[in-house]
């Protein structure tokens, strides 16, 4: 593994010399564009300016969450409501792989209208090697395509800069710790809630997700010290419906899934072997607060074979 403070120089050496001019950058609050967003401003200031789209996919609180991450380290920032056109967007889109190029053909539209009014030509993102490795292309098979690599247009009016794009999850985080920064903040997919919900992504559905992700992660985190908690954590809404009962009704309700995984890479990963006394207080949250399901089930597979999203 490289040096974390070698690394740090060559980032921003590499971004100084490769911006001219002004960049604009994709910045979702996650750990790898968060990382970038910190060396962009150590290398070159109010000259890149930052940018959080709220693509109405992300969970509940995460705008208010980077909005404080910007202002902590004082970047240079602007966040984007543009969660009507996500949505309109992917009405009636099934297919996980056409979800994610239509997810990644409109961040950058949104992304060039906010580079035109801040005269950038240059697009930094956090891209890292399972991101195009996993995306496929030459004699690589494509896993899914990740909307950073994959979902990108064809053509764009703005250069591409990835000073990331040969790091892996791991290192990211030692670079992350190395700066002070959160390192163990689990990753989040860039086209957010959409690849968790299978099928057709609707207003309900993501609220139904919403808060089963929010019941998630809050007992992972109020039951287990930081150190001993699962690499991700987070819940799918399968688009199949089941009978249940709760009361003395019968209900026909949605299905929740809760996905658990230990990695180091993202490369592959293992199911996390966790309490059942957790998993058990997960679902009677889920069911008691969402009348809209009625079943949650625990996803044991490893990646590979599955990957560690479900789309």
């Amino acid at each position: 593994m490289i040096s974390p403070q070698k690394f740090i120089e060559e980032a921003v050496e590499n971004i100084r010399s490769n911006l001219s001019g002004r960049g604009i950058l994709a910045c979702s609050g996650g750990q790898d564009s968060s990382l970038l967003a910190v060396l962009a401003n150590m290398a070159v200031g109010d000259r890149v300016l930052s940018v959080f789209v709220d693509t109405g996919l992300i969970r509940e609180g995460e705008k208010e969450r980077v909005e404080a991450f910007f202002r902590e380290h004082r970047i240079n920032y602007r966040i984007i409501d543009a969660s009507r056109l996500f949505l309109d967007r992917l009405r009636g889109v099934t297919d996980p792989e056409q979800k994610r190029k239509v997810i990644g053909k409109t961040f950058i539209d949104v992304l060039e209208g906010a580079a035109r009014e801040f005269g950038a030509d240059t697009l930094l993102q956090g891209t890292i090697a399972p991101d195009w490795i996993e995306s496929g292309g030459s004699v690589r098979d494509t896993i899914k395509s990740h909307h950073n690599v994959g979902g990108l247009p064809e053509k764009m009016n703005l250069r591409l800069l990835e000073p990331l794009r040969d790091l892996y999850k791991d290192e990211v985080r030692s670079m992350s710790r190395h700066l002070g920064l959160p390192h163990q903040v689990q990753p989040f997919p860039g086209p957010g809630l959409a690849v968790r919900v299978i099928g057709e992504v609707t207003e309900e559905r993501l609220s139904i997700l919403r808060k089963a992700t929010q019941i998630v992660e809050r007992e992972v985190e109020s039951r287990l010290p930081e150190g001993q908690r699962p690499w991700q954590y987070f819940a799918v809404l399968l688009p199949v419906r089941t009978t249940g009962v709760k009361g003395d009704r019968r209900t026909y309700g949605y299905t929740v899934a809760v996905r658990m995984v230990d990695s180091i890479d993202a490369m592959t990963g293992t199911f996390s072997r966790v309490e059942w006394d957790l998993l058990a207080s997960i679902a009677r949250e889920i069911t008691n607060s969402i009348p809209e399901v009625n079943r949650v089930v625990y996803d044991i597979t490893d990646k590979p074979p599955a990957t560690i999203e479900w789309e």
